[in-house]
């Protein structure tokens, strides 16, 4: 089986794709000075472009882990992902509380998905 990565560098790739089965690298807001709306949208732009260039989209989201820095950004952050999300194409879903790499970042999200 072929596997194809996306956007490799020295450590890591931000998206492998193996077969029909699409892995995303956790990705995090590229303006880490954003409040949790600002650095979630910033966030699921990156999920979208990853997607669309491994020949995916949102509706073929199987999986998402969702790491927040703070459990007391869960709403501002879902007010943006119920905005994103294919309403009739959830994926299983957790979102847990997690020392993220940079303490700015308040969301950082990691999704499976299929082509």
């Amino acid at each position: 089986m072929a596997i194809t990565r996306i956007e490799t560098g020295p450590r890591m790739s931000q998206c492998v794709v193996s077969g029909d089965t699409v892995y995303l690298a956790g990705q995090v807001a590229d303006d880490p000075n954003a409040d949790i709306k600002g650095q979630t949208q910033s966030v699921l732009s990156k999920i979208d472009a990853l997607l669309a260039k491994a020949g995916s989209s949102k509706s073929n989201l199987l999986s998402t882990v969702i790491f927040l820095s703070d459990m007391r950004h869960f709403e501002g952050m879902n007010q943006v992902w119920d905005a994103w999300v294919d309403a009739g194409n959830t994926p299983a879903r957790a979102t847990v509380a997690a020392l993220l790499a940079r303490p700015q970042y308040l969301v950082e999200i990691m999704v499976v998905a299929s082509k």
